[in-house]
């Protein structure tokens, strides 16, 4: 069976990136990303707006450009692939997880000025 895991985003970031790096010396950087959906709503004649915010991980020079560079509310594209993270919750001992993507490519969108 064939499968295809392929995400592309365009919006603005939530925070500012700060990145971190592992043992070995790679930068990694976690941020948040606001995308945002506008339709006409034909039922009660208005225009609805809806956010998604959805967390992104940056791996390597893509991670260091961005916190060098990216601020928060700065326009930004980003292609990548989901990911479904999962571990135990060490209060309640239940089984969380959370889907995020991670990041193969960063375009930065706007002037600098933005």
């Amino acid at each position: 069976m064939a499968s295809y895991n392929k995400v592309i985003l365009i919006g603005n970031l939530t925070r500012d990136p700060q990145v971190r790096y592992t043992p070995k010396g790679t930068a990694v950087a976690e941020i948040g990303l606001a995308v945002n959906r506008t339709w006409f709503d034909k039922a009660s004649n208005s225009r609805k707006d809806e956010t998604t915010f959805v967390d992104i991980t940056l791996w390597g020079r893509e991670a260091e450009v961005a916190s060098e560079y990216l601020s928060k509310g700065r326009p930004v594209m980003i292609e990548g692939r989901l990911q479904l993270d999962t571990w135990d919750d060490k209060e309640s001992g239940q089984k969380r997880s959370k889907l995020r993507v991670v990041c193969e490519h960063m375009q930065m969108l706007g002037s600098r000025g933005e």
